[in-house]
């Protein structure tokens, strides 16, 4: 059954909205980014991966916990199609969708997806590079590129197996199954659903409250850890804990739980 929100998180009376394809609002706890092509359903054309870029160089340098939400009801219909029809063999390998996804993936703070409606192609593997996704009755997520004459070329064929499992993933990509919320809620793809964009938004505004009381450093390294390859594993865990044991922020937090709990 879809979650009936429970956040006292307020989303925004009415988001900000610009010139830009990405309209991006700095909330303290979190950066606000929001894909503004309603008209096209918010597909992603090279101007709007151009200001994905911009905001990553801006993140990268501040660390924030980054949400993403579409304008008009749905996150993204997929990639510009008139764009995708006039590339050649040099635009694929260029990666020009795959280059900006991947940043995102890296950024040192968790990313948060808002799936609402569609959220198809390339608007797809954009939330697939999220560390965490909360969708809508309405949402409708998958990959229908071959029926394009193309192959989801964006991080799709290595993210969703790990998110899916392989099975429904070669679903998905091979055969074009598009899931709806529910399906998208039991198959771990998002970690909650409710019943509208606004209700999902402040859940992830709840989320990224939560985020912001918790040690920025620790979140930073458990990040790192969660993306890196199994073969790094345990001396990437062993090193950035390490690190953190002898934080002066570590030593903080700890001393004021002993302190509350012996009041207590």
């Amino acid at each position: 059954m879809p979650e009936t929100p429970t956040t006292s998180a307020a989303v925004p009376a009415e988001l900000p909205r610009g010139e830009s394809p990405l309209v991006v609002a700095d909330h303290g706890t979190h950066v606000l980014a929001t894909l503004d092509r309603p008209e096209k359903r918010n597909a992603i054309d090279r101007e709007l991966i151009e200001a994905l870029h911009a905001l990553c160089d801006k993140l990268e340098r501040t660390p924030q916990t980054l949400i993403l939400f579409g304008a008009g009801g749905n996150f993204a219909a997929g990639a510009d199609i008139q764009q995708l029809l006039e590339r050649r063999g040099p635009d694929a390998l260029s990666g020009i969708n795959t280059q900006a996804f991947m940043r995102v993936a890296a950024l040192p703070m968790p990313v948060i997806a808002v799936l609402d409606g569609y959220a198809l192609g390339g608007g797809a593997e954009l939330a697939y590079a999220a560390d965490i996704r909360v969708g809508t009755t309405a949402l409708r997520v998958g990959n229908p590129e071959t029926g394009f004459g193309i192959l989801a070329g964006a991080g799709a064929s290595w993210r969703l197996r790990d998110l899916v499992g392989e099975s429904l993933a070669s679903e998905m990509l091979l055969a074009g199954r598009i899931l709806d919320g529910e399906a998208a809620l039991a198959a771990g793809l998002i970690t909650h659903l409710h019943e509208t964009g606004d209700a999902a938004l402040a859940a992830a505004i709840e989320i990224a409250s939560s985020i912001a009381e918790l040690d920025p450093q620790a979140t930073r390294a458990t990040k790192r850890v969660l993306r890196a390859p199994r073969d790094a594993h345990p001396a990437i865990d062993l090193a950035e804990q390490a690190r953190l044991f002898d934080s002066e922020e570590k030593t903080r937090r700890m001393t004021a739980f002993l302190n509350r709990k012996r009041r207590q």
